[in-house]
This record gives structure tokens, C-alpha cells and sequence, in this order.
């Protein structure tokens, strides 16, 4: 990793952005980790929390739930899905490369954040949703192993500082056993409610 604070959100969206470009055409409706999203939800949440991270970067206001809840179920991936993820991670990188933005506070889904936490909200979503297609379609996940433990180690400090949502209302399941010398990413995909088998090759490059 570099001392640019931007680059390990590159990073993830750079390999992210792999897993999304390899998805063949009959893959787009696969079962994921994440009961409610075929491999097409997942990549569309993504996307999604990606385009609204960048706008309440540049000074929007995070809108309400009712219209949050609404905006998830808008289809943002279009005829050129690939397409798509890439102009929403650029729009997003932009965002955090503005003059200043880590050291303000924004409102994001989970509450008021500095902009350098917001920045590590979005890499573990890069992360973990990358993780679960790659898992659908039965490839690897080539992120960095640092990465991975620097963002499990961000997502232990955040869930110990979460209150407990109510029933249903959890962003992520329960966590979930998993082997203490498994690759940080399975660590991460665990903690947050994903059920890890043991995979073949590591998940990281």
C-alpha cells in the first residue's frame, strides 16, 4: 500500500471491477451469498451505494429511508453492466479526492461518519460484494491480503461501536464460524454473516 489514502479504495474497486468484467452472460442470474441478489443484485447494490456515497460526497443530503428503499430497487447497470461499475467507481473516486473530504463529516445509511471512515465503508462493500460474486460464479477473488485485513480490522472496531439493529432490520447476518488461518477476505465475508466454504486457491492475488 502507498501513503495515498485513495489508493486502497482503488485497489479494491480495480479487482472488484475484474470479477464484475468476467461475468458471462448467463451468469447475471446466479444465486449469491446474499439471499435476496442474484450476481445482477449484488452488482447493482454496488453500483448503487457507490453513486450515492458520491453524491452525498459532493454535498447531497442522504435521503430519507422510505426513498433509499425505493432508489435499491432502481436498476442502475442499464444494457452495459461492466460499463456501468466502472463509471460509478469513477465517479466515486473523484469524490474522494476532492479537496478536504476526509476530513469532513457526511451522513451516510449508518449515520453521521468522517469522510475517511465513508472511505472505508465503501471498500469493505467493494470487498465483501465482490467476494459474493466471485463466489456465484465459482471464481477467485484477487484482492490484496493487506487490504482484506486492514478492512477487517476496520469492520471489528465499526461492529463493536454498532448498536444491535432491530429483527430483520440488520444490514448483514449474524457472524459466521470460520478457520483463523483462512485469507482475510473469508475472515471479513464471515464476520459479516457470508458462509465460507474452503476454497481452492487463496482469495487474494
Amino acid at each position: 500500500m502507498t501513503s495515498d489514502p485513495i489508493s486502497p479504495l482503488r485497489a479494491a474497486l480495480d479487482a472488484a471491477g475484474e470479477i464484475v468484467a468476467a461475468i458471462g452472460p448467463d451468469e447475471w442470474a446466479l444465486p449469491t451469498p446474499c439471499p435476496e441478489w442474484p450476481v445482477r443484485g449484488v452488482v447493482n447494490h454496488l453500483v448503487g451505494g457507490n453513486l450515492l456515497f458520491a453524491r452525498i460526497l459532493a454535498g447531497e443530503r442522504l435521503p430519507p429511508r422510505e426513498e433509499l428503499v425505493a432508489a435499491s430497487r432502481t436498476d442502475r447497470l442499464g444494457e452495459d453492466p461492466v460499463a456501468a461499475y466502472r463509471q460509478a467507481a469513477d465517479r466515486l473516486l473523484g469524490a474522494f479526492e476532492t479537496d478536504g473530504v476526509l476530513q469532513q463529516t457526511f451522513t451516510v445509511p449508518r449515520g453521521p461518519v468522517p469522510g475517511i471512515a465513508a472511505l472505508q465503508l465503501r471498500i469493505v462493500e467493494a470487498l465483501v460484494h465482490g467476494w459474493d460474486v466471485a463466489r456465484a460464479t465459482g471464481r477467485p477473488a484477487r484482492f490484496p491480503e493487506e487490504l482484506a485485513e486492514r478492512a477487517l480490522q476496520f469492520t471489528r472496531a465499526a461492529l463493536a461501536d454498532v448498536p444491535p439493529a432491530p429483527p430483520g432490520r440488520a444490514p448483514f447476518g449474524p457472524p459466521q464460524p470460520v478457520a483463523d488461518d483462512a485469507p482475510a477476505l473469508d475472515r471479513l465475508a464471515a464476520l459479516l454473516g457470508r458462509r465460507v466454504e474452503v476454497s481452492e486457491e487463496p482469495a487474494h492475488g
